[in-house]
Protein backbone atom coordinates (compact mmCIF):
# COMPACT_ATOMS: atom_id res chain seq x y z
CA UNK A 1 0.00 0.00 0.00
CA UNK A 2 2.64 2.37 0.73
CA UNK A 3 4.28 2.08 -3.08
CA UNK A 4 1.05 3.04 -4.14
CA UNK A 5 0.66 5.77 -1.89
CA UNK A 6 4.15 6.78 -2.95
CA UNK A 7 3.47 6.57 -6.71
CA UNK A 8 0.21 8.65 -6.11
CA UNK A 9 2.74 11.78 -4.78
CA UNK A 10 4.70 11.62 -7.22
CA UNK A 11 2.13 11.46 -10.06
CA UNK A 12 0.34 14.36 -7.96
CA UNK A 13 3.87 16.58 -8.02
CA UNK A 14 4.44 15.57 -11.91
CA UNK A 15 1.03 16.79 -13.00
CA UNK A 16 1.48 19.47 -10.68
CA UNK A 17 4.87 20.71 -12.33
CA UNK A 18 2.92 20.00 -15.97
CA UNK A 19 0.12 22.75 -15.23
CA UNK A 20 2.46 25.42 -13.92
CA UNK A 21 4.41 24.80 -17.56
CA UNK A 22 1.23 25.51 -18.86
CA UNK A 23 0.38 27.86 -17.07
CA UNK A 24 3.40 29.93 -17.32
CA UNK A 25 2.61 32.31 -20.23
CA UNK A 26 -0.12 33.49 -17.96
CA UNK A 27 1.90 34.97 -14.98
CA UNK A 28 1.38 38.86 -14.42
CA UNK A 29 4.84 40.01 -13.56
CA UNK A 30 3.46 42.94 -12.75
CA UNK A 31 2.49 41.86 -9.17
CA UNK A 32 4.81 41.16 -6.23
CA UNK A 33 3.06 36.85 -6.38
CA UNK A 34 3.84 37.25 -10.34
CA UNK A 35 7.22 38.53 -9.71
CA UNK A 36 8.01 35.44 -7.27
CA UNK A 37 6.11 32.85 -9.23
CA UNK A 38 8.66 33.85 -12.34
CA UNK A 39 11.66 33.84 -9.94
CA UNK A 40 10.82 30.07 -8.74
CA UNK A 41 10.50 28.69 -12.32
CA UNK A 42 13.73 30.61 -13.16
CA UNK A 43 15.24 28.77 -10.37
CA UNK A 44 14.01 25.17 -11.70
CA UNK A 45 14.31 25.96 -15.57
CA UNK A 46 16.85 22.61 -15.54
CA UNK A 47 13.87 20.68 -14.21
CA UNK A 48 12.81 18.29 -16.93
CA UNK A 49 10.02 15.91 -16.21
CA UNK A 50 9.50 12.67 -19.28
CA UNK A 51 8.19 9.67 -19.40
CA UNK A 52 6.10 6.77 -21.53
CA UNK A 53 3.20 4.24 -21.40
CA UNK A 54 3.18 0.99 -23.89
CA UNK A 55 -0.12 -0.27 -23.15
CA UNK A 56 -0.44 -3.60 -25.31
CA UNK A 57 -1.74 -6.57 -26.86
CA UNK A 58 -0.45 -10.11 -27.36
CA UNK A 59 -1.63 -13.62 -29.05
CA UNK A 60 0.36 -16.38 -28.12
CA UNK A 61 0.74 -19.81 -30.34
CA UNK A 62 -0.15 -21.84 -26.63
CA UNK A 63 -1.71 -21.51 -23.15
CA UNK A 64 0.82 -21.05 -20.46
CA UNK A 65 3.48 -20.44 -23.40
CA UNK A 66 6.98 -19.02 -21.65
CA UNK A 67 8.37 -15.87 -23.81
CA UNK A 68 10.88 -13.27 -23.88
CA UNK A 69 8.45 -11.04 -25.71
CA UNK A 70 7.14 -9.24 -22.20
CA UNK A 71 7.39 -12.29 -19.88
CA UNK A 72 5.59 -15.96 -19.56
CA UNK A 73 1.95 -15.86 -20.03
CA UNK A 74 0.12 -17.49 -17.20
CA UNK A 75 -1.10 -21.27 -17.29
CA UNK A 76 -4.31 -20.78 -19.32
CA UNK A 77 -4.02 -17.67 -21.30
CA UNK A 78 -2.63 -17.24 -24.78
CA UNK A 79 -4.12 -13.63 -25.04
CA UNK A 80 -3.48 -10.62 -22.74
CA UNK A 81 -3.69 -6.84 -22.27
CA UNK A 82 -1.18 -5.22 -20.16
CA UNK A 83 1.03 -2.34 -19.50
CA UNK A 84 4.41 -3.53 -20.98
CA UNK A 85 6.06 -0.26 -19.57
CA UNK A 86 4.60 2.81 -17.39
CA UNK A 87 7.59 5.32 -16.70
CA UNK A 88 7.73 8.38 -15.41
CA UNK A 89 11.62 9.99 -15.49
CA UNK A 90 13.18 13.17 -13.51
CA UNK A 91 15.87 15.04 -14.70
CA UNK A 92 18.12 18.03 -13.33
CA UNK A 93 20.78 19.36 -14.13
CA UNK A 94 22.92 22.36 -12.71
CA UNK A 95 25.24 24.53 -15.23
CA UNK A 96 27.94 26.54 -13.63
CA UNK A 97 27.83 30.02 -14.72
CA UNK A 98 24.96 29.36 -16.28
CA UNK A 99 26.57 28.10 -19.17
CA UNK A 100 29.13 24.85 -18.21
CA UNK A 101 27.24 21.31 -17.01
CA UNK A 102 28.22 20.64 -13.49
CA UNK A 103 25.79 18.15 -12.44
CA UNK A 104 23.11 15.88 -13.94
CA UNK A 105 20.81 13.76 -11.14
CA UNK A 106 18.04 11.13 -12.76
CA UNK A 107 15.57 8.92 -11.35
CA UNK A 108 13.17 6.54 -13.13
CA UNK A 109 10.04 4.52 -11.67
CA UNK A 110 8.54 2.53 -13.55
CA UNK A 111 4.98 1.46 -12.44
CA UNK A 112 2.12 -0.96 -14.09
CA UNK A 113 -0.95 -3.78 -13.37
CA UNK A 114 2.02 -6.04 -11.64
CA UNK A 115 4.58 -3.89 -9.20
CA UNK A 116 6.37 -0.64 -8.57
CA UNK A 117 10.04 -0.41 -9.30
CA UNK A 118 13.06 2.32 -9.38
CA UNK A 119 14.70 2.31 -12.62
CA UNK A 120 17.27 4.44 -12.91
CA UNK A 121 19.04 6.61 -9.68
CA UNK A 122 22.21 8.05 -10.60
CA UNK A 123 23.98 11.54 -10.60
CA UNK A 124 26.73 12.57 -12.76
CA UNK A 125 30.00 15.28 -12.42
CA UNK A 126 31.22 16.71 -15.53
CA UNK A 127 35.18 17.67 -15.88
CA UNK A 128 35.10 21.45 -17.24
CA UNK A 129 38.07 22.61 -17.12
CA UNK A 130 39.46 20.62 -20.19
CA UNK A 131 35.21 19.61 -20.96
CA UNK A 132 36.41 15.98 -22.06
CA UNK A 133 35.55 13.37 -18.47
CA UNK A 134 32.51 13.48 -16.37
CA UNK A 135 31.99 11.11 -13.58
CA UNK A 136 28.48 8.86 -13.01
CA UNK A 137 27.44 6.51 -9.88
CA UNK A 138 24.39 5.00 -8.73
CA UNK A 139 22.05 2.56 -10.34
CA UNK A 140 22.44 3.16 -14.14
CA UNK A 141 22.46 0.86 -17.82
CA UNK A 142 25.68 -0.68 -17.99
CA UNK A 143 28.14 0.42 -20.62
CA UNK A 144 27.61 -2.44 -22.75
CA UNK A 145 26.34 -2.74 -25.99
CA UNK A 146 24.03 -1.17 -28.34
CA UNK A 147 20.88 -2.37 -27.78
CA UNK A 148 20.96 -2.75 -24.22
CA UNK A 149 21.71 1.07 -24.05
CA UNK A 150 18.83 1.55 -27.18
CA UNK A 151 16.10 3.35 -24.67
CA UNK A 152 12.62 1.27 -24.63
CA UNK A 153 10.67 4.41 -25.82
CA UNK A 154 13.16 5.04 -28.98
CA UNK A 155 13.59 1.13 -29.78
CA UNK A 156 11.61 -0.21 -32.72
CA UNK A 157 11.42 -4.22 -31.36
CA UNK A 158 8.96 -4.12 -28.79
CA UNK A 159 12.02 -6.16 -26.80
CA UNK A 160 15.21 -6.39 -26.34
CA UNK A 161 16.90 -10.02 -28.01
CA UNK A 162 16.98 -12.93 -26.39
CA UNK A 163 20.29 -12.61 -25.43
CA UNK A 164 20.43 -8.98 -23.84
CA UNK A 165 17.86 -10.02 -22.10
CA UNK A 166 19.71 -13.06 -20.66
CA UNK A 167 23.04 -11.78 -20.16
CA UNK A 168 21.84 -8.21 -19.27
CA UNK A 169 18.49 -8.73 -17.17
CA UNK A 170 17.08 -5.30 -16.77
CA UNK A 171 19.82 -3.50 -18.38
CA UNK A 172 21.06 -1.99 -14.46
CA UNK A 173 23.36 -2.46 -12.02
CA UNK A 174 25.01 -0.47 -9.46
CA UNK A 175 28.78 0.98 -9.58
CA UNK A 176 30.62 3.96 -10.94
CA UNK A 177 31.75 5.03 -13.86
CA UNK A 178 33.65 7.58 -16.04
CA UNK A 179 33.49 8.81 -19.07
CA UNK A 180 35.63 10.60 -21.94
CA UNK A 181 32.93 12.57 -24.04
CA UNK A 182 34.46 15.47 -25.76
CA UNK A 183 31.96 19.01 -25.38
CA UNK A 184 34.33 20.76 -27.47
CA UNK A 185 33.25 22.27 -30.59
CA UNK A 186 36.55 21.52 -32.19
CA UNK A 187 38.68 18.35 -31.12
CA UNK A 188 40.11 15.56 -32.92
CA UNK A 189 38.76 12.87 -30.71
CA UNK A 190 34.93 14.35 -30.59
CA UNK A 191 33.47 11.57 -32.32
CA UNK A 192 35.34 8.90 -29.41
CA UNK A 193 33.08 7.85 -26.35
CA UNK A 194 34.76 5.60 -24.01
CA UNK A 195 32.91 4.53 -20.66
CA UNK A 196 34.73 2.45 -17.78
CA UNK A 197 33.14 1.27 -14.75
CA UNK A 198 32.95 -1.20 -11.65
CA UNK A 199 29.61 -2.67 -10.83
CA UNK A 200 28.16 -5.29 -8.09
CA UNK A 201 27.64 -7.82 -11.07
CA UNK A 202 24.07 -9.01 -10.12
CA UNK A 203 21.95 -6.29 -11.65
CA UNK A 204 19.12 -4.71 -10.09
CA UNK A 205 17.25 -8.04 -9.95
CA UNK A 206 19.28 -9.46 -6.89
CA UNK A 207 18.08 -7.61 -3.60
CA UNK A 208 21.88 -6.57 -2.90
CA UNK A 209 25.56 -7.06 -3.31
CA UNK A 210 26.20 -11.39 -2.27
CA UNK A 211 30.06 -11.80 -3.10
CA UNK A 212 33.03 -8.95 -3.31
CA UNK A 213 33.49 -10.04 -6.83
CA UNK A 214 32.84 -6.71 -9.13
CA UNK A 215 32.19 -6.57 -12.79
CA UNK A 216 34.49 -4.08 -15.18
CA UNK A 217 32.75 -3.11 -18.03
CA UNK A 218 34.21 -1.03 -20.90
CA UNK A 219 32.91 0.70 -24.10
CA UNK A 220 34.38 2.17 -26.80
CA UNK A 221 32.14 3.76 -29.76
CA UNK A 222 32.59 6.03 -32.63
CA UNK A 223 29.64 8.41 -32.59
CA UNK A 224 27.47 8.37 -35.81
CA UNK A 225 29.61 10.29 -38.53
CA UNK A 226 29.20 10.97 -42.41
CA UNK A 227 30.65 8.67 -45.05
CA UNK A 228 29.00 11.00 -47.51
CA UNK A 229 26.12 13.34 -47.63
CA UNK A 230 23.95 9.84 -47.96
CA UNK A 231 25.39 7.96 -45.48
CA UNK A 232 25.68 7.33 -41.93
CA UNK A 233 28.27 5.06 -39.88
CA UNK A 234 28.30 4.16 -35.89
CA UNK A 235 30.19 1.42 -34.07
CA UNK A 236 31.35 0.34 -30.96
CA UNK A 237 32.65 -2.56 -28.99
CA UNK A 238 32.55 -4.15 -25.80
CA UNK A 239 34.14 -5.47 -22.59
CA UNK A 240 32.65 -7.58 -19.54
CA UNK A 241 35.14 -9.18 -17.06
CA UNK A 242 33.79 -10.24 -13.78
CA UNK A 243 32.62 -13.43 -12.35
CA UNK A 244 30.55 -14.94 -9.12
CA UNK A 245 32.44 -16.62 -5.98
CA UNK A 246 31.86 -19.89 -5.29
CA UNK A 247 30.14 -20.91 -2.15
CA UNK A 248 30.12 -24.55 -2.77
CA UNK A 249 32.88 -26.63 -3.72
CA UNK A 250 31.00 -28.02 -6.87
CA UNK A 251 31.81 -25.97 -10.00
CA UNK A 252 29.80 -27.51 -13.43
CA UNK A 253 31.40 -27.26 -16.76
CA UNK A 254 31.02 -29.03 -20.38
CA UNK A 255 33.59 -31.37 -20.94
CA UNK A 256 34.76 -34.57 -23.48
CA UNK A 257 34.60 -37.80 -21.32
CA UNK A 258 34.57 -40.86 -23.41
CA UNK A 259 34.11 -39.61 -26.26
CA UNK A 260 30.58 -38.41 -25.22
CA UNK A 261 29.84 -34.73 -23.84
CA UNK A 262 28.34 -33.94 -20.82
CA UNK A 263 27.96 -31.99 -17.38
CA UNK A 264 30.89 -32.44 -15.36
CA UNK A 265 30.72 -31.72 -11.57
CA UNK A 266 34.43 -30.62 -10.52
CA UNK A 267 33.89 -31.03 -6.34
CA UNK A 268 37.33 -30.26 -5.25
CA UNK A 269 37.14 -28.34 -1.65
CA UNK A 270 39.50 -25.93 -2.35
CA UNK A 271 37.24 -24.59 -5.04
CA UNK A 272 35.13 -22.91 -2.28
CA UNK A 273 36.26 -18.84 -2.66
CA UNK A 274 36.93 -19.14 -6.43
CA UNK A 275 35.71 -17.34 -9.07
CA UNK A 276 33.41 -18.65 -11.73
CA UNK A 277 34.08 -16.54 -14.57
CA UNK A 278 31.41 -13.81 -16.73
CA UNK A 279 33.74 -12.83 -20.09
CA UNK A 280 31.92 -10.77 -22.49
CA UNK A 281 33.32 -9.44 -25.67
CA UNK A 282 31.52 -7.32 -27.68
CA UNK A 283 31.48 -5.54 -31.02
CA UNK A 284 28.50 -3.16 -33.05
CA UNK A 285 27.66 -1.52 -35.87
CA UNK A 286 24.78 0.73 -37.13
CA UNK A 287 25.11 1.95 -40.59
CA UNK A 288 21.97 4.62 -41.88
CA UNK A 289 21.38 5.61 -45.59
CA UNK A 290 18.87 8.33 -46.63
CA UNK A 291 18.07 8.60 -50.51
CA UNK A 292 17.01 11.56 -52.45
CA UNK A 293 13.30 11.31 -51.33
CA UNK A 294 14.41 11.30 -47.48
CA UNK A 295 13.58 7.96 -46.63
CA UNK A 296 16.11 5.86 -44.92
CA UNK A 297 16.75 2.70 -44.41
CA UNK A 298 19.22 1.40 -41.80
CA UNK A 299 21.12 -1.67 -40.66
CA UNK A 300 22.28 -2.50 -37.21
CA UNK A 301 24.28 -6.13 -36.08
CA UNK A 302 25.61 -6.93 -32.85
CA UNK A 303 27.61 -9.94 -31.57
CA UNK A 304 28.81 -10.91 -28.33
CA UNK A 305 30.86 -14.10 -27.24
CA UNK A 306 32.44 -14.98 -24.37
CA UNK A 307 31.97 -17.21 -20.88
CA UNK A 308 28.82 -17.12 -18.69
CA UNK A 309 28.25 -18.23 -15.40
CA UNK A 310 24.66 -19.70 -14.77
CA UNK A 311 23.21 -22.74 -13.26
CA UNK A 312 22.45 -26.23 -14.24
CA UNK A 313 19.09 -24.98 -14.89
CA UNK A 314 19.32 -21.38 -16.41
CA UNK A 315 21.91 -20.09 -18.37
CA UNK A 316 20.94 -16.10 -16.51
CA UNK A 317 23.22 -14.50 -13.80
CA UNK A 318 22.07 -15.87 -10.48
CA UNK A 319 21.12 -13.75 -7.83
CA UNK A 320 22.06 -14.95 -5.12
CA UNK A 321 25.18 -17.52 -4.11
CA UNK A 322 24.17 -21.06 -3.90
CA UNK A 323 24.52 -23.53 -1.24
CA UNK A 324 24.24 -27.34 -0.14
CA UNK A 325 25.15 -29.34 -3.29
CA UNK A 326 24.45 -27.09 -5.75
CA UNK A 327 26.56 -25.73 -7.81
CA UNK A 328 27.48 -22.70 -10.78
CA UNK A 329 27.50 -24.13 -14.57
CA UNK A 330 29.88 -22.04 -16.80
CA UNK A 331 29.38 -22.25 -20.20
CA UNK A 332 30.73 -20.90 -23.70
CA UNK A 333 28.13 -18.86 -25.05
CA UNK A 334 27.36 -16.75 -28.33
CA UNK A 335 24.61 -14.53 -29.96
CA UNK A 336 23.60 -12.16 -32.21
CA UNK A 337 21.19 -9.69 -33.38
CA UNK A 338 20.40 -7.60 -37.15
CA UNK A 339 18.19 -5.15 -37.80
CA UNK A 340 16.81 -3.76 -40.92
CA UNK A 341 14.76 -0.83 -41.28
CA UNK A 342 13.25 0.83 -43.97
CA UNK A 343 10.75 3.89 -44.24
CA UNK A 344 7.67 3.05 -46.82
CA UNK A 345 5.51 6.15 -48.46
CA UNK A 346 7.06 8.55 -45.63
CA UNK A 347 8.84 8.91 -42.04
CA UNK A 348 5.84 8.05 -41.04
CA UNK A 349 5.59 4.38 -41.84
CA UNK A 350 8.45 2.27 -41.35
CA UNK A 351 9.02 -1.46 -41.80
CA UNK A 352 11.61 -3.46 -39.37
CA UNK A 353 12.82 -7.02 -40.20
CA UNK A 354 14.87 -8.83 -37.18
CA UNK A 355 17.16 -11.80 -36.89
CA UNK A 356 18.54 -12.90 -33.48
CA UNK A 357 20.28 -15.90 -32.00
CA UNK A 358 21.43 -16.97 -28.90
CA UNK A 359 23.40 -20.45 -28.34
CA UNK A 360 23.72 -20.70 -24.09
CA UNK A 361 26.79 -23.27 -24.78
CA UNK A 362 28.40 -23.25 -27.61
CA UNK A 363 30.39 -26.66 -26.80
CA UNK A 364 27.52 -28.78 -27.15
CA UNK A 365 25.27 -29.64 -30.47
CA UNK A 366 21.62 -30.20 -30.80
CA UNK A 367 21.80 -34.06 -31.08
CA UNK A 368 24.30 -34.16 -27.81
CA UNK A 369 21.58 -32.15 -25.44
CA UNK A 370 19.23 -35.45 -23.90
CA UNK A 371 20.83 -38.01 -25.69
CA UNK A 372 22.30 -41.23 -23.88
CA UNK A 373 24.77 -40.87 -21.05
CA UNK A 374 24.72 -36.88 -21.22
CA UNK A 375 23.23 -34.85 -18.51
CA UNK A 376 22.34 -31.45 -20.21
CA UNK A 377 19.35 -29.88 -19.03
CA UNK A 378 16.77 -27.04 -21.67
CA UNK A 379 19.61 -24.42 -20.68
CA UNK A 380 21.67 -25.65 -22.94
CA UNK A 381 19.59 -25.18 -26.11
CA UNK A 382 19.76 -22.92 -28.61
CA UNK A 383 17.07 -19.99 -29.70
CA UNK A 384 16.86 -18.20 -33.16
CA UNK A 385 13.99 -15.47 -33.69
CA UNK A 386 13.15 -13.52 -36.84
CA UNK A 387 10.91 -10.92 -36.14
CA UNK A 388 8.71 -8.70 -38.40
CA UNK A 389 7.05 -5.37 -37.81
CA UNK A 390 5.21 -1.83 -38.93
CA UNK A 391 5.75 0.81 -36.87
CA UNK A 392 3.29 4.08 -37.60
CA UNK A 393 4.79 7.14 -35.92
CA UNK A 394 1.21 8.54 -35.34
CA UNK A 395 2.26 12.10 -33.82
CA UNK A 396 5.35 13.49 -32.23
CA UNK A 397 3.78 11.64 -28.64
CA UNK A 398 2.55 8.37 -29.98
CA UNK A 399 3.44 5.05 -32.36
CA UNK A 400 1.54 2.37 -32.79
CA UNK A 401 3.52 -1.02 -33.43
CA UNK A 402 2.30 -4.88 -35.10
CA UNK A 403 5.36 -7.20 -34.38
CA UNK A 404 5.04 -10.79 -34.72
CA UNK A 405 7.74 -13.04 -33.30
CA UNK A 406 8.65 -16.25 -34.84
CA UNK A 407 10.68 -18.45 -32.51
CA UNK A 408 12.25 -21.55 -33.38
CA UNK A 409 14.47 -24.24 -30.71
CA UNK A 410 17.00 -26.75 -31.21
CA UNK A 411 15.28 -30.14 -31.79
CA UNK A 412 16.91 -32.31 -29.11
CA UNK A 413 16.73 -35.81 -27.62
CA UNK A 414 15.29 -33.72 -24.63
CA UNK A 415 11.38 -35.26 -23.69
CA UNK A 416 10.01 -31.79 -24.52
CA UNK A 417 12.16 -30.28 -27.00
CA UNK A 418 12.10 -32.62 -30.20
CA UNK A 419 10.70 -30.72 -31.74
CA UNK A 420 9.67 -26.87 -32.27
CA UNK A 421 8.04 -25.60 -29.22
CA UNK A 422 4.78 -23.24 -30.07
CA UNK A 423 6.34 -19.78 -28.53
CA UNK A 424 5.11 -17.32 -31.41
CA UNK A 425 4.08 -13.95 -30.20
CA UNK A 426 2.01 -11.37 -32.18
CA UNK A 427 2.30 -8.01 -30.07
CA UNK A 428 0.03 -4.99 -30.89
CA UNK A 429 1.33 -1.36 -28.84
CA UNK A 430 0.61 1.87 -28.70
CA UNK A 431 3.16 4.02 -27.30
CA UNK A 432 2.15 7.49 -25.69
CA UNK A 433 5.17 9.73 -24.85
CA UNK A 434 5.66 13.40 -23.27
Amino acid sequence: MSKKISFLLLFTVVCSYCNAQFLMDMIDTTTEKGKGMLAIYKKFDHLRIGGYIQPQFQVASSKGEKSFAGGDFAAQVSNRFMLRRSRIRIDYAHFENGSRPGVQIVFQFDANERTFTVRDIWGRVFENNLKLFSFTTGMFARPFGFETNLSSSDRESPERGRMNQILMKSERDLGAMVSFDVRRKKHALKNLKIDIGVFNGQGINATGEFDNTKDIISRISLKPVHLSKAVMFSAGTSFLSGGLQNNTKYINTTETVAGIKKVVTDSAVTNIGTVSARQYFGADLQLKYKNKRGLISELRAEFIVGKQTGTLNNSETPTALLSGIDGFHVRNFNGAYFYFLQNIFSAQHQLLVKYDWYDPNSKVEKNEIGAIGTNFTAANIKYTTLGFGYINYLTDNAKLILYYDRVWNEKTALHGFTSDVKDNVFTCRLQFRF
